[in-house]
């Protein structure tokens, strides 16, 4: 007895609601991320075996290096309260228009008395004028980073309710002195627990 054939059919699937998906969420991720924007100051940091995830929230880096310190806060609305509390402390009134284009900043190394110009300029002319100074000053006649520590700080504590973390980014070839005036700085401030930022060391070789 022959056997009945059973009468395939071809299957086919409507793709379009997938596709409009994949866009939205395309567009989703383009419009919210945000751009890492180039260290003004290189660092070729240390190469270490131990690997923790560094914190993207509540935190300061300090990049030490060729002699100068820069720093960036991480955060919009922390960088905002910050440069208010810089303004009150140096009598500087900062506009609408300075206050958001300094939340998108990220590293700095100027003095204050630049600041107001320095956060005017574009991309390229803020990198010009970052290399040509000689970064935020700290030594013990005018310490502007135990200011911007200790009004991050601050910050931080009010807007998020927790305590900031910070991290260095030392240049393996920087000076001994270099580090450890940075480290009295923030020990003066009872910062004695701090993050040091390595590459993996496989990635050194």
């Amino acid at each position: 007895m022959a056997r009945a054939k059973v009468q395939r059919k071809s299957t086919s699937i409507d793709m379009t609601a997938m596709c409009d998906v994949s866009f939205l969420l395309l567009t989703f991720f383009i419009l919210t991320a945000t751009a890492r924007q180039p260290d003004p100051l290189e660092v070729t940091i240390p190469s270490s075996t131990y690997k923790i995830k560094v914190p993207d929230l509540d935190m300061g880096i300090l990049s030490i290096g060729q002699g100068k310190v820069f720093y960036e806060i991480v955060g919009k609305d922390v960088k905002m309260a910050t440069l208010d509390k810089i303004g009150e402390q140096y009598k500087i009134q900062f506009t609408p228009e300075e206050r958001e284009r300094f939340g998108v900043l990220g590293s700095f190394g100027v003095p204050v008395s630049s600041l107001k110009k320095f956060i005017m300029m574009n991309g390229d002319e803020r990198d010009k004028f970052a290399k040509a100074n000689l970064g935020i000053p700290a030594d013990s006649t005018n310490n502007e980073l135990s200011e911007w520590l200790l009004q991050s700080r601050k910050a931080v504590a009010e807007l998020h309710q927790t305590s900031m973390r910070i991290s260095i980014k030392g240049d393996s070839e920087e000076k001994y002195p270099n580090i450890k005036k940075i480290v009295d700085i923030l020990q003066k401030q009872k910062i004695n627990k701090f993050s040091l930022i390595t590459s993996a060391e496989g990635d050194a070789k």
